[in-house]
């Protein structure tokens, strides 16, 4: 405030009342944000956010502006709000996370246990600096672990992959492919121990559906760490049918090209089926 805003306590709580109390005269549905409140002395921020809500804002937005908190901080500061803001049971209260610390999405998720029921979020995790809360990662949290937390979303998963791959090509960047719930790599197996699991009972590596998220297919990465198993499984995929001697002769020149690139494609598959005699190969048609 004095900084920034070259205000006093009391100038803030009056500037409060005066904005909220202008917008709820224009018939505005009023959110007040009272910005980097993770960090403000907490009776002043109860102060402000019930000076916001006798005037008529309906959404107390308590962010965690340049993403200093931890869970534990941020759940008691939500906590705190309901058991000190008087008449708080008439506004919805708002999570607003930065993700500075890495740590935007586990403290919405803090912030919603201890009572918030907006969680502002952003696809992709896209934002100021480090970014805010990701909305994929936050739903799937709730999705995935609904009986711990107890709470829903009314958004449909399985359009967050479609919508994190438009959101990336509109705004040119790319996700990485370790990215939680919709990187590329975010229900793949390479380690053969982990493809072998996967192919005998999904359930004994993935604790959600790539199906639930909108990602098609099995994820199996071929890789140098890569077994049998899984490189019967890709074959059988792109319609071949291989004998036991065949894939042998196949799982060596598999593992030779795999010591010299990191994870092969599916043309190299096709390619380096052609010594082995392609074994045969189902091709469904249409038409």
């Amino acid at each position: 405030m004095k900084h920034k805003l070259g205000m006093t306590r009391s100038q803030v709580v009056t500037a409060t009342a005066a904005a909220v109390s202008h917008a709820c005269s224009l018939g505005a549905d009023v959110e007040f944000s009272a910005e980097d409140a993770a960090r403000s002395e907490p009776a002043f921020l109860h102060e402000v956010l019930t000076v916001a809500l006798q005037c008529g804002a309906t959404t107390l937005n308590v962010p965690d502006t340049v993403g200093y908190s931890t869970p534990d901080e941020y759940a008691a500061l939500i906590a705190g709000v309901r058991a000190n803001v008087p008449g708080v049971e008439r506004a919805t209260i708002s999570a607003h996370c930065h993700d500075d610390l890495g740590l935007a999405v586990a403290n919405s998720l803090a912030a919603v246990r201890a009572g918030a029921r907006q969680a502002e979020c952003t696809i992709n995790g896209i934002g100021e600096r480090a970014g805010n809360a990701a909305l994929e990662e936050f739903v799937m949290a709730l999705h995935t672990r609904r009986s711990l937390f107890g709470l829903y979303t009314n958004i449909e998963t399985r359009e967050l992959a479609r919508t994190s791959r438009l959101v990336s090509e509109c705004i040119g960047i790319d996700v990485p492919p370790n990215k939680a719930i919709v990187g590329a790599n975010a229900f793949a197996h390479e380690a053969g121990i982990h493809q072998d699991g996967v192919l005998k009972n999904r359930l004994t590596y993935e604790i959600m559906s790539a199906d639930t998220v909108g990602w098609n297919g099995i994820g199996l990465v071929l890789g140098k760490h890569s077994g049998r198993h899984a490189l019967r499984a890709k074959t059988e995929s792109l319609g071949y049918q291989l004998t036991d001697e065949e894939l042998g002769q196949l799982f060596t020149r598999f593992k030779e090209l795999a010591d010299r690139k990191k994870l092969l494609d599916e043309q190299d598959i096709h390619t380096l089926l052609l010594p082995v005699g392609q074994g045969t190969r189902t091709v469904a048609a249409t038409g």
